[in-house]
């Protein structure tokens, strides 16, 4: 079940929340440094980490799923948010460079039709980075922030899920290292949390971020053509009775003609 839109926006808009933000923002440049001249498309609720990439991708897009509803993004320029089924994107084959889902794949009740739709945007050398709550991590016990809703993973289970829709995993991180808490100690730490978790805590990051290619399956050839057989029953005795009872296993035989 999705979070309310104003609800996410709420909690962005929030101490907590910005700090949230900075620290999965960091990662998600780590993974995506420049993106000039692509489109880049945010499913979900991806728009507090979209910001970076305005001015330099040639399109950013948007779309929030109708479960979840929708808010205006950005305030200060043109609309670029579109509401849409999770399972049904707006967008032609392969006309996405790079894709982000944050806020989808833990809450999408149509993950896989959501995964396929992915794969069909993506061009083909694109990229799909999804960001979910890490199942080992404090933030995943906690309702007082989204990323305590919906179905959590580990990184293994994110990796397999792509793998099963035609992804390939190539790269993974966590994020999120410090706690759930808007303590002011926290907020004021948590840089410096993030880069000890990174290094002796990993494992207990609040989400994981992996990154996969789309898989392009090789196609045969096209088969020649031939006119369809067509079934008719022959009478007994006759000699295409006789050939077809040598090579039936069962108690009636056809032989298959051609027009």
């Amino acid at each position: 079940m999705y979070n309310d839109a104003g609800d996410l926006r709420a909690f962005y808009g929030s101490d907590l929340g910005r700090m949230a933000r900075r620290a999965i923002r960091r990662k998600l440049r780590a993974f995506w440094p420049d993106v000039s001249g692509m489109t880049v498309m945010g499913l979900g609720y991806a728009t507090p980490y979209l910001r970076p990439f305005l001015g330099e991708a040639a399109r950013v897009l948007a779309p929030m799923p109708a479960q979840q509803g929708a808010t205006r993004w950005p305030e200060d320029g043109r609309c670029l948010v579109a509401l849409v089924h999770d399972g049904e994107l707006p967008f032609p084959d392969m006309s996405i460079d790079r894709a982000l889902i944050v806020h989808g794949l833990e809450c999408s009740e149509h993950v896989r039709r959501m995964l396929r739709e992915t794969w069909r945007v993506l061009s083909g050398e694109g990229r799909l980075l999804a960001v979910a709550p890490n199942r080992r991590g404090p933030w995943a016990r906690f309702e007082r922030t989204p990323f305590g809703h919906g179905h959590p993973y580990t990184p293994g289970q994110l990796a397999r899920l792509l793998d099963a829709n035609m992804f390939v995993p190539e790269r993974t991180a966590r994020a999120l290292h410090a706690p759930p808490f808007s303590w002011r100690v926290v907020l004021r730490s948590a840089q410096g949390i993030e880069d000890i978790g990174d290094r002796w805590f990993d494992h207990l990051g609040g989400v994981v971020l992996v990154e996969a290619r789309k898989q392009i399956y090789a196609t045969p050839g096209p088969m020649a053509a031939r006119a369809p057989a067509v079934l008719r029953p022959v009478r007994a005795g006759s000699a295409a009775a006789r050939e077809a009872s040598g090579a039936a296993r069962g108690p009636l035989a056809f032989a298959g003609a051609r027009d």
